[in-house]
This record gives C-alpha cells, structure tokens and sequence, in this order.
C-alpha cells in the first residue's frame, strides 16, 4: 500500500512538473528564489537601543521583486491564524502593538474572525487570506453547504501527510467552491480582495489549489520555506523549487520564508534576519504558541532585528505582476 502511495505522489508530482514546463538544471546554482541560502551580508549583533528608538518611526523603501541588481531589504513578520478564536488574535495584537509582527493572516469563517476584522480594519493592520483545508470552520451559523464542502477536503487532506501532492479530480469542484467562499468572505470583512494569500498548514500549495489555478493571478502568494543545504533531500528541495517555480509564473513571491521557530540557537534567527539587508524575507509566526509569544514581546528580538526594517507587507513595491497564462 505504501508502494502504491509514494508511486502516485511521484506521478502527480512528474505530470506537474511536465505541466508547467519546469527544467531543472542541476549543474548550475539556484536562484535565491529556491531553497539555498547565501551567507549572510551582515553582523546583527548591535545595540538594543539603536532599534527601539526608531521602532514604528523608520520609513521603510520599497523592495523590489523584479530581480533586478538594486535591492532594499525588507523583514516582514507574519503571524498565522488572524481570528480564528478570541486569544490567537489578542495575542497576535500585542506583538502588533509591540511593533515585533508587522503583517496577519486572516481566518474567515472562524470564531473570531468579524471581530479580528474589525480591529485590522480600525487598527490599519496589514491582513492577507489565509486558506483553511484542514481545520473546521467555527463560526455560528457557518451555511451548510459550506462546512460539508469544507469537511470534504478537511477528511481528504488530513488522511495522509503527501495527500497535498497528489491531484483529487472528485474533489476539484469543492476545492473551488470552498476556495471562491473564502476569497468573498474575506472581501465582505475586509472591504477589497485580498493582495496576498497563503495557507493554514501551507495547503494553499497543494495539486488541486495550484494545478485548478484557483488562485486570482497576480496576487502575492507564500512560498514554501527555504532551507541550508543539507537540510532536506535533493528531491525534496527541487520539487519546492519546482512548485516555487510553477508559483511565481501567475504570482508574486517574497525571496526567503522561514518560521521563527526554532528559536535556538539565536544564531538561526540572527543569520535569517540578516538577509533581509538585500532580501525580502517573510518570517512566519503563530503568537499563540508561548515560547513564540514570549520572544515577540520580549528584548531579544529587538536586539536581533536593530538593523533591519521589520514592515507590512504593503511596503513591498508592486514593480512586476505576472501575467496570467
């Protein structure tokens, strides 16, 4: 059975590749877009009094997506599940408050998601779609038709850790359906569609969402997170390259995702700040999680990030959107 598994996963993911037109060079070094990192351009080992007195007051330049020579750097941390109960988004708005989170992720159809909108809204909060495949909905009195659709993919996604990989034709029409239920949830919140998205569990990536293109092109989308060399398997990472790749041909894509955590050594976390002299790095976040709740509130992160612009993503210069295919 797990033969037969890893056979379809692999077959989903050539036909994939064959679909988009990938070619995967492996005798020449990848593009900052794919998954290795360069060493970083700068020591962020400066003073914590530096940072603190500019926090929230430094103007930030835009960054440029384009790959073109002259970059600015940007540093944009992110905090997942915007609304989905009261505590997440209390939580999430002390580091706002704090200055350490820059940028949500918005829930839709979640407990608290009308109230966490209200606050984004009154509050100038930078809020992005975040797509939700695999927790239920919560909200009260969520209509019928769409927890069934959304309990479909929920059941299917949750089955498998590679059920993200293969295609699910008898699924197609609820991924869609569920998908177009959220992009006008969030309109309906938020007042405008969204100009980013991603994913709860990062399943915006998964076949049907990617090869259904039922993303609105031009749209900033997450990428999947980059990695050192030797951190994952040549397969793994080139077909994160090839996805990143497939992405970037209708969408718009920060240069580096990482997750805060883990937060040791400080090193990690001190060299991916560093990148963000040159490049746009997108750090993602979950404030509900303590130890990650604790670092965002407290002095270290701000002794980390004293020569970096920690900004929403809407400091992001829209120099390049795709055009659609």
């Amino acid at each position: 059975m797990t033969s037969g598994i890893l056979r379809t996963v692999f077959e989903s993911a050539h036909q994939s590749f064959e679909r988009h037109a990938l070619y995967l060079k492996l005798d020449k070094p990848m593009h900052p877009e794919g998954d290795t990192i360069p060493t970083p351009p700068i020591d962020l080992s400066l003073s914590l009094d530096a940072k603190s007195s500019e926090r929230g007051a430094q103007a930030v330049a835009p960054t440029r997506l384009d790959g073109e020579a002259h970059r600015v750097g940007l540093l944009i941390i992110n905090a997942d599940d915007w609304g989905r109960d009261h505590q997440t988004t209390e939580r999430t708005l002390q580091c706002v408050s704090s200055g350490t989170v820059s940028a949500v992720s918005a829930m839709v159809f979640m407990a608290d998601s009308e109230r966490a909108a209200t606050l984004a809204r009154e509050r100038g909060i930078d809020a992005g779609l975040h797509l939700n495949f695999t927790m239920p909905f919560s909200m009260p009195d969520c209509p019928a038709r769409l927890l069934e659709r959304q309990r479909e993919l929920v059941a299917c996604l949750r089955t498998h850790p590679l059920a993200r990989v293969v295609f699910h034709p008898r699924l197609a029409g609820s991924f869609e359906y569920v998908v177009k239920a959220q992009l006008d949830e969030f309109f309906r919140l938020y007042g405008a569609p969204p100009d980013r998205i991603d994913g709860h569990h990062h399943m915006h990536l998964c076949a049907n969402v990617r090869l259904g293109r039922l993303l609105p092109p031009g749209t900033l989308v997450r990428r999947n997170f980059s990695f050192r060399p030797g951190e994952k398997s040549l397969a793994n990472r080139l077909y994160r390259k090839a996805v990143d790749h497939s992405l970037s041909r209708r969408h718009r894509l920060v240069d580096f995702l990482f997750s805060l955590t883990p937060l040791d050594p400080l090193g990690r976390l001190q060299g991916i700040f560093s990148l963000a002299s040159a490049s746009t790095v997108e750090v993602e976040t979950h404030p509900i999680n303590p130890e990650e709740y604790t670092f965002l509130l407290g002095d270290e992160i701000l002794r980390l990030t004293a020569n970096v612009r920690i900004a929403p993503f809407s400091a992001i210069s829209r120099c390049r959107i795709p055009t659609p295919e």
